[in-house]
């Protein structure tokens, strides 16, 4: 890695070798910078509170070497990125104002694509994740990470189960809860279809009842203008001597019936005022027929009026001011439809209950599934992790689980039992540690120091390393609170390990860097900062100085130094 104006980095390159790799320092020189630039590389939060002081922007590259057919080549692929000779070329740039930009094999991706490529590449652990190792959460994770598809295959579909019960249940108490309110909405919608149907409103029949309201409250008028225009076309018996619209045209059409065999265009106009003759006699004769059917009955036109408003009346109600019938009706159909769903409440709530009974028994037979599946995973990883701490001198330590459920009578049936539940089964699973022969097993968050925790936690990643490797392991400082001849244990069960992983360790214990393969030493310069030449690999002498002046704070110190080289042998033996 090389890492530009990160912290009190100024500029400096990182080597790490293949195996065991352990990173020294004086305190504050810059050694955690190491762990977060390895944090940004793989998508960690870019904080612009790490920007070196000065500089507009920090920057971390890193070249990363991936198996082939590997699913973080695949996805990287994905993204665009290429590899350079089998190695993912990774950069990330943080500037002071909060901007985060990611390049992957070449191509600019989003930060998220590097989180993703995490869990494939580097395990990263620090004194964080031991505190996280209390919580119970942490715990069942972890067992259920162990027991890989024998937990995760039922975990699968309890999950589902789990949320399909939840939206039952939601649903359920949804229609229950407003039950009062449905069956007040649904007796106005009764009230209201009740009233529509009492007075059986046709659609159009506002608009007809309109027009014959008009037409009888002028039926006089009407009339009087109806015989009027009969007369003016057809003539009127009363009035022998009057000249009408139809006598006339037949006196035009006889003068020019008498010619037309002189000019052909003179016989089309006696043709055509033929046609108007016979057209005013069809008008005379239908004015006629309409002044004899004209009703001018005061009392269908009161009938009339109180129709109209019988109509308006539901109109205003059901319809809004200026609607129509139509809207009446079409209110009517969805208040049947509604009510049709509000009466259909109890068959629903019928079916919700069957079917929440249903998933909480299904439920209750995939949480038994789980807590077997897990009781058989607990036995194999507490026997592991206590076997690996007897090689980190704990040797008399028991490790093992507690898994247990609690009573909740609303809960689901599990082994006879009604428990409580959740998300991820019915059980609560807890990390217990008896540290000596005689002492009760008890929680890791009461009965484990600092030192103790450390180590079960480096267990418990070797553990995972031969069920669910990745690539490197990262340590911040996951020895604090060791020494002596732990830490030297510690120090060889990482040197262990990184015969089959990459192994890099941010340590304060000179036992455990004299296991690495490679020590590199992170020191600061006059004025503060680390530079490129500040991140050095030790070798030969200085190494010796660095192991000395991490025992006794004296590099110069011949005890420290000749405690050192023997911590040297001793390791190189122990290879």
């Amino acid at each position: 890695m090389r890492i530009r104006s990160l912290g009190v980095i100024d500029d400096a390159v990182v080597e790490l070798s293949p195996g065991f790799t352990a990173v020294t320092g004086e305190t504050g020189a810059g050694k955690t910078m190491v762990v977060t630039s390895l944090g940004l590389l793989l998508g960690g939060r870019a904080d612009p509170a790490l920007v070196r002081i000065g500089a507009k922007n920090a920057v971390v590259e890193g070249r990363i070497a991936v198996p082939d057919g590997a699913s973080a080549v695949v996805r990287a692929e994905e993204a665009g990125a290429e590899l350079d000779d089998g190695a993912l070329l990774i950069s990330r740039t943080v500037s002071a104002e909060g901007r985060s930009r990611a390049h992957l094999g070449g191509r600019s991706v989003p930060v998220g694509v590097l989180a993703e490529l995490a869990d494939e590449l580097v395990a990263v652990h620090g004194q964080t994740d031991q505190q996280g190792l209390l919580k119970l959460s942490r715990q069942r994770a972890a067992l259920d990470r162990y027991a890989g598809d024998a937990v995760a295959v039922p975990l699968a579909k309890y999950a589902e189960a789990y949320r399909r019960l939840r939206a039952v249940s939601v649903e359920l108490e949804e229609i229950v809860t407003r039950a009062r309110e449905r069956a007040q909405e649904a007796d106005m919608l009764r009230y209201g279809l009740d009233e529509i149907a009492g007075v059986e409103p046709r659609a159009g029949e506002d608009v007809e009842l309109a027009e014959e309201a008009e037409r009888l409250g002028h039926a006089e008028a009407l009339a009087s203008a109806a015989t009027a225009a009969h007369a003016a076309l057809a003539g009127n018996p009363e009035d022998p001597e009057g000249v009408d619209a139809s006598t006339l045209v037949a006196g035009a059409h006889r003068a020019l019936e008498a010619v037309r065999s002189h000019d052909p265009a003179l016989a089309a106009l006696a043709d055509r005022i033929g046609e108007i003759g016979i057209l005013l006699g069809d008008v005379a004769g239908e004015l006629a027929g309409y002044a004899d059917d004209l009703d001018a009955d005061p009392l269908r036109l009161a009938a009339v009026e109180e129709r109209r408003a019988a109509l308006n009346a539901l109109t205003r109600k059901y319809g809004g001011y200026g609607q129509e019938v139509a809207s009446v009706l079409a209110w009517a159909e969805q208040g049947a439809q509604r009510l049709t769903e509000l009466d259909g409440d109890d068959e629903r709530i019928e079916e919700l209950t069957a079917e929440r009974d249903a998933l909480r028994t299904e439920l209750g037979g995939l949480a038994q599934a789980l807590t077997d599946a897990r009781q058989e995973a607990a036995e194999r990883f507490a026997a592991a992790v206590t076997a690996e701490l007897g090689s980190l001198a704990m040797p008399h330590a028991r490790v093992s689980f507690a898994i247990r459920q609690t009573d909740d009578p609303e809960g689901v049936e599990v082994g006879g039992r009604t428990v409580a539940y959740g998300p991820s089964g019915a059980d609560e699973v807890e990390l217990l540690l008896a540290p000596h022969p005689g002492a009760p097993p008890r929680p890791i968050a009461k009965g484990a120091s600092g030192g103790e925790l450390s180590r079960v936690m480096l267990a418990v990643e070797v553990v995972f390393a031969g069920t669910d490797p990745v690539p490197t392991y990262l340590f911040d400082e996951v020895d604090a609170g060791v020494g002596g001849k732990a830490a030297v244990e510690i120090g060889r069960r990482l040197a262990k390990l990184a015969k089959s992983a990459q192994v890099v360790v941010v340590t304060h214990l000179p036992q455990v860097a004299a296991f690495a393969d490679r020590q590199l030493l992170v020191e600061k310069t006059n004025d503060g900062s680390v530079t490129r030449s500040g991140v050095k690999v030790l070798e030969g002498e200085e190494r010796v100085r660095e192991l000395s002046r991490m025992l006794a704070g004296q590099e110069d110190s011949e005890t420290a130094r000749a405690h050192a080289e023997e911590l040297l042998a001793a390791a190189r033996a122990d290879a």
